[in-house]
């Protein structure tokens, strides 16, 4: 199995725990509306690196963008649960209109949090493209990068 696609599933499964465990305790968050999202995300993001790692053999693109779209969907998935526990545990209510009702963090901490949103979004949406777009029909004709370098070796360049 390729270490990156291995890679994904891992640390799905590990987000996927992690989601688990703050399902645990997201009533003891000041915002508990907030610690069941983050529970959520965990669990949700999790999934979603696995499911990434199950496709990510199919998935032609050039190695640079290939690593920014694997980069970025773990910056994004680990992040958004990160950020939506902070969010819970400071009682913020930063981009989150329906978790946030009623709460209010200080202002330096409402702007962290809406930062950090904002770059899981962008971080996720990023990645998503990238995917999407080495999933293409036209990407198959693409050689992928393990036959690329299998070339290589037997060509012993």
């Amino acid at each position: 199995m390729d270490d990156s696609k291995r890679r994904l599933i891992w640390h799905g499964m590990f987000l996927f725990l992690l989601g688990l465990l703050t399902g645990f305790v997201e009533t003891k968050f000041a915002n508990p509306r907030m610690g069941l999202a983050a529970h959520l995300e965990g669990v949700m993001n999790g999934t979603f690196l696995i499911a990434l790692g199950a496709v990510w053999m199919e998935v032609r693109l050039p190695l640079k963008l290939k690593a920014a779209a694997y980069w970025t969907a773990l910056y994004g998935a680990y992040i958004n649960w990160a950020t939506t526990a902070l969010g819970a545990t400071l009682g913020a209510a930063a981009l989150s209109p329906i978790t946030g009702a009623g709460h209010n963090a200080l202002p330096w901490q409402e702007t962290l949090m809406t930062a950090l949103f904002m770059s899981v979004g962008l971080a996720i949406v990023g990645s998503s493209v990238l995917v999407l777009w080495g999933l293409r029909r036209g990407a198959a004709a693409v050689a992928p990068p393990q036959a690329i370098a299998e070339a290589k070796k037997a060509s012993g360049s």
